[in-house]
């Protein structure tokens, strides 16, 4: 897959079956659409594009810099790759595309990407306001010469899959329902880095990422998880938190993962931690030797997990 971030590089030459949206998560929902524009894609010959934007709409219409994200930049595209779509086109979510009128975006989709198609869902808006939507695409579309595919939204039971409710299960941490509705275990990825090396002193060496601070993670505790190194998957025990029973002039919140009969040096590899099942919340310990206790059976809870 091809990631484009600067609009000036867009140079298509065929046409293209789009979708649209922040895809925060890329849940059950969004890997639909994804599918839907790669296949029309590969029946009519056409390259298949996910457009999408640097920050959150959401994010720049409340100003809150405090909603975190489900997936970094990085890991949607990572995602998309694997589902089989050709570009990824990145746009920055400024004020002159904050004010864009939907009539200026839907000729950027036209000309630009020579758009034969487009695949959303039935709550899809955009432009100034949110003032397109299907409706509009609809009206536009036998003038624009193209198709519109309108699809429902996903339910679980009776509630719309969406990255909210997601997002909502994370922070309980309810990690299991989380998955169930991504349609794959929540993760983080990002270059292993030294710690304090109090696991290898220990006997239970681990490996730390230290996530973007736009990144939602689950809540502090420890987690049975699955470790992803190179295309080799591992078995691991995960800590997000910050370390309370350690004491560091400086604290920030990490993920922390002891592999499960692995030994070897990884630094400076890039992993990928997917958390699969709650063990505990992170708490403090009156000694090393009462921490590495409580370690041991960890590991002993997620061997008996995965056995």
């Amino acid at each position: 897959m091809e990631y484009i971030k600067n609009i000036d590089d867009i140079e298509f030459e065929y046409e293209t079956s789009v979708t649209v949206g922040k895809f925060d998560g890329i849940h059950r929902g969004h890997e639909f659409l994804a599918e839907r524009i790669v296949e029309n894609a590969e029946a009519f010959q056409r390259k298949s594009v996910v457009v999408t934007f640097d920050k959150s709409p959401r994010v720049s219409l409340e100003n809150n810099a405090d909603i975190k994200n489900l997936i970094t930049n990085e890991e949607r595209a990572m995602i998309l790759d694997n589902i089989g779509v050709d570009y990824l086109v990145e746009l920055s979510f400024t004020k002159e595309m904050m004010s864009m009128e939907p009539e200026t975006f839907l000729q950027f989709l036209c000309e630009k990407l020579h758009m034969k198609y487009i695949a959303c869902g039935t709550d899809f808006t955009f432009g100034h306001y949110g003032k397109g939507n299907v409706d509009f695409l609809r009206e536009k579309a036998n003038v624009l010469h193209f198709d519109v595919d309108v699809i429902e939204k996903l339910k679980d039971v009776t509630r719309d899959i969406s990255s909210t409710y997601i997002r909502e299960e994370i922070i309980k941490g309810n990690i299991e329902k989380a998955n169930d509705l991504l349609g794959y275990y929540y993760f983080v990825f990002g270059e292993i880095v030294h710690g304090n090396h109090i696991g290898t002193k220990m006997k239970m060496p681990t490996i730390n990422i230290l996530p973007t601070s736009d990144k939602l993670l689950p809540p502090n505790g420890v987690y049975v998880s699955k470790v992803i190194i190179n295309g080799v998957s591992y078995n691991g025990v995960t800590n997000i938190g910050m370390k309370p029973t350690i004491e560091e002039e400086k604290k920030r919140i990490g993920v922390e993962t002891h592999i499960l009969n692995f030994e070897g040096d990884l630094y400076g590899k890039i992993a990928k931690v997917d958390f699969l099942h709650f063990v505990r919340p992170e708490k403090k310990f009156s000694s090393l030797d009462e921490l590495a206790n409580q370690i041991s059976m960890d590991i002993g809870f997620a061997k008996e997990y995965f056995s």
